[in-house]
């Protein structure tokens, strides 16, 4: 958000920050959110990557086509391993995890 915009909304009452203020998130809390979105964001690109669908992703895990969209979505009940288990099964190889986890995610601008 520019410092116009958050100067006009706080000139006008309204408290500005970010959703870990909001939610209350301790620092690791933050961490996981962003890490489980960093390898979400991966598991989508992999897959458009080699042009295949979530179903076919799903089939090569075991799993249903919605999961693989709750996946991809960042869905809060969606865990860390099922990620993983998602990449790995796209052919990611454990380096690439890595690389995955330590980039940041980009945040989109407001």
């Amino acid at each position: 958000m520019d410092r116009t915009k958050k100067s006009r909304l706080e000139k006008a009452g309204w408290a500005v920050g970010d959703a870990s203020e909001f939610l209350g998130l301790t620092a690791a809390e933050e961490e996981l959110v962003e890490m489980k979105l960093a390898l979400s964001a991966r598991l989508r690109k992999t897959r458009e990557q080699q042009q295949m669908t979530q179903g076919e992703l799903a089939k090569l895990m075991g799993s249903s086509q919605s999961r693989v969209a709750k996946m991809e979505a960042g869905d809060p009940g969606v865990t860390m391993d099922l990620l993983v288990q998602g990449l790995l099964a796209a052919g990611v190889s454990r380096k690439e995890i890595a690389r995955a986890l330590a980039s940041p995610v980009r945040k989109k601008a407001s």
